[in-house]
């Protein structure tokens, strides 16, 4: 039997996330989980997040948009749980059903032993995942304009940055990396590496970017905190899903001067794939910050952006994106 559920990820604007403890009397008490609950007969998923949302926390949601679905197998049934991120909402969360609640920060770990639903694990770490990442484009720009902008970006938000020199050395790459992070000490950037897992580790970079045509070539995952892979299609995502990437980015979903003779995905088609990938997945190709919005909306993680890096740099974030209540 496949039991469909929703659940809501409730982001606070310090970017803190919400969860409850199971009360007693209901099957896997005392293991915590976002808040959510059974579709019933008749309900869109979004009627049956607001219908359980209000029962659990006595909250009315504002704003939601689909983000991930996971599929998960219990000892009482198998699971399908469509994931909505919670941006905005009325009222104060409270224990309606006796249970348990308290807010997170997705940038620490949870307390050791703590129980957590194992269909709620990998979302953890993709909280910690930020809406826009960033992509340099020095052999065109030059390394000291880009790392200008990278500046700029940082000093707005940017968290996540590939090193997508294609056409440089190794030794290029690693003394860019090495600027990069000297520059950027002030921030918590973190810095992928394209293509070159081997080189990614020798420069000291948080992890790397695999191109699609790695994915069927790897036998496993890269042993680096964060992996990120670019795909096209179904087929490559799946791939990347079986690697154990911890994101996909997945385009282009408009058309681009880098690669003009693709076909692009245009948004329902991304919107589907992206539907049916447990990954978090970032939109790509001909994107800028002023796509970010419709992006969140399609159930993105957010936008990869390299030539729109400089017109994102322009704009924050909207704070909506980083959840905010309203009363």
């Amino acid at each position: 039997m496949i039991l469909p559920v929703v659940a809501g990820i409730l982001l606070n604007g310090r970017g803190g996330y919400l969860l409850a403890q199971r009360p007693p009397g209901k099957i896997m008490a005392g293991f915590w989980e976002f808040p959510g609950g059974k579709v019933e007969a008749g309900e869109t998923l979004r009627q049956a997040l607001d219908r359980e949302l209000e029962e659990e926390l006595g909250i009315r949601v504002n704003c939601a948009t689909p983000w991930m679905s996971r599929q998960f197998d219990y000892p009482h049934a198998r699971v399908v749980v469509s994931f909505f991120r919670v941006l905005a909402w009325s009222g104060t969360p409270q224990a309606c059903e006796f249970q348990k609640l308290s807010w997170f920060d997705p940038e620490e770990a949870l307390p050791e032993g703590f129980a957590l639903l194992p269909a709620n694990l990998p979302l953890i770490r993709a909280l910690s995942l930020p809406p826009v990442y960033g992509l340099t484009r020095a052999h065109e720009l030059g390394e000291e304009p880009m790392l200008a902008v990278i500046d700029d970006a940082c000093r707005r938000g940017l968290r996540l940055l590939q090193v997508r020199e294609k056409f440089w050395s190794a030794v290029q790459i690693a003394c860019f990396v090495q600027k990069i992070r000297q520059r950027t000490q002030p921030w918590p950037l973190r810095i992928l590496v394209n293509g070159d897992p081997e080189l990614a580790q020798r420069t000291g970079a948080d992890g790397v970017h695999l191109p699609a045509r790695l994915l069927e070539i790897l036998k496993g995952r890269p042993d680096l905190p964060w992996v990120g892979a670019s795909c096209h299609s179904r087929t490559e995502l799946e791939q990347a899903q079986g690697l154990g990437v911890d994101f996909a980015v997945l385009g282009p979903v408009c058309p681009t001067q880098t690669h003009p003779a693709a076909h692009p995905l245009g948004w329902p088609e991304f919107t589907a794939l992206r539907h049916e990938s447990p990954l978090p997945v970032y939109a790509l190709g001909g994107l800028t910050g002023l796509a970010l919005n419709q992006a969140i909306q399609q159930g993105a993680q957010g936008i990869a952006v390299m030539r729109g890096l400089e017109d994102w740099a322009e704009e924050k974030i909207p704070s909506h994106l980083c959840g905010q209540e309203s009363v």
